[in-house]
């Protein structure tokens, strides 16, 4: 069986085929700010994607007619349970209207779909962002205006769990992990029998990341809010996209931080080990939510690349759990393994958004 994935970002477009677990052929199409410029939403950008996608598929002379099904990138959906969804109207009629806000990922259902159709065959997304399994004590935040909603690197967690369980010979739903996603954005979860009950990310709490704030002391933030030193728009950005190590030595680059590190800078040093630090809090926080009973902790993402933060980290959390690294991160592959695991019969598409 093959599958065509699909991937749609800020600045490319990534598809992929998969036969079965072999990858057949993956491209990046790469978009300017100028090829986007014109385009007031990300939905504009449907039909523009969707001829560079084809365009590509037929310079690289891929039969279409033998695809099994297509799977795009789940974007902002409302909030449902992990797994591969079968696209319907409702979703599409949802990343249309935005429902949950504009990002690149909301096309991946669209472009699937009207890939699949003119095959006949299905299309699905798999794991997106909305993915929320959170418990109802997990949502309590101490303000009664305020419900904690997981916003976790689902795909990426839940792929790298699936892996680490069948190389030790069992299964995601029989486990317990604590799953650490470290690339510009940062998520740590407690995983428990498959579900991902409780977490942090960098933009709402839990540990900072190269470019996100992560949580803040509370009064401190409130003052700083109404300082009038920063805008509505600039405070955002502080805790989204300007914040965290950039926000600390101006570079979100990790690998250029250790080499400060490393040539001498005391900054960028102690910067490091704060981030391995609060990592570590995270993971300490999340094996309280499993009552101690974790079978591994899995280091995942771009950084995990880093043997001195993987290091840093392992020395602080070995003694809760066996740690297991798994450096990078396949999202056309994790796409593509999700919905041949409903074509082989593994699992069964879920309905959106009710999850039956």
């Amino acid at each position: 069986m093959k599958v065509l994935a699909i991937n749609p970002g800020g600045t490319s477009t990534k598809i992929a085929v998969y036969e079965e677990r072999d990858l057949v052929f993956r491209k990046t199409i790469v978009h300017s700010a100028d090829d986007l410029k014109d385009f007031a939403r990300v939905f504009d950008e449907y039909g523009y994607r969707l001829d560079l996608i084809m365009k590509t598929l037929e310079d690289e002379e891929v039969d279409l007619a033998t695809l099994s099904a297509v799977v795009g990138r789940g974007g902002l959906l409302r909030p449902i349970e992990g797994g591969t969804y079968e696209v319907n109207d409702l979703m599409v009629d949802d990343v249309r209207n935005a429902v949950n806000g504009e990002h690149a990922s909301n096309l991946g259902c669209v472009l699937a779909r009207n890939l699949a159709d003119k095959l006949g065959i299905p299309s699905y997304v798999v794991d997106p962002v909305s993915v929320d399994e959170f418990e109802p004590e997990a949502r309590i935040t101490g303000i009664s205006d305020i419900e904690k909603a997981s916003w976790l690197h689902s795909l990426n967690h839940k792929a790298v769990a699936r892996k680490v369980a069948e190389e030790s010979g069992s299964r995601y739903e029989d486990m317990n992990m604590i799953v650490v996603h470290l690339g510009s954005g940062v998520s740590i979860a407690a995983h428990r029998k498959g579900r991902a009950i409780d977490g942090g990310a960098g933009r709402v709490d839990g540990a900072f990341s190269p470019e996100r704030s992560g949580g803040l002391p509370t009064y401190p933030l409130i003052q700083l809010c109404y300082s009038g030193k920063y805008t509505y728009e600039e405070m955002v950005a502080k805790v989204s996209t300007k914040g965290g190590i950039y926000d600390y030595l101006k570079t979100k680059d990790m690998q250029e931080v250790e080499a400060m590190a490393q040539n001498g800078s005391d900054k960028a040093d102690l910067v490091l080990k704060a981030f391995a630090y609060q990592c570590a809090k995270e993971i300490g926080s999340q094996a309280a939510v499993l009552s101690g009973e974790v079978d591994c902790i899995v280091i995942t993402g771009g950084i995990a690349y880093s043997k001195r933060i993987v290091g840093d980290i392992t020395s602080r959390v070995k003694f809760i759990a066996p740690v297991i690294a798994v450096p990078g991160e396949e999202e056309l592959e994790s796409l593509a393994m999700g919905a041949l695991r409903v074509l082989s019969g593994a699992e069964k598409a879920k309905v959106y958004p009710d999850g039956r």
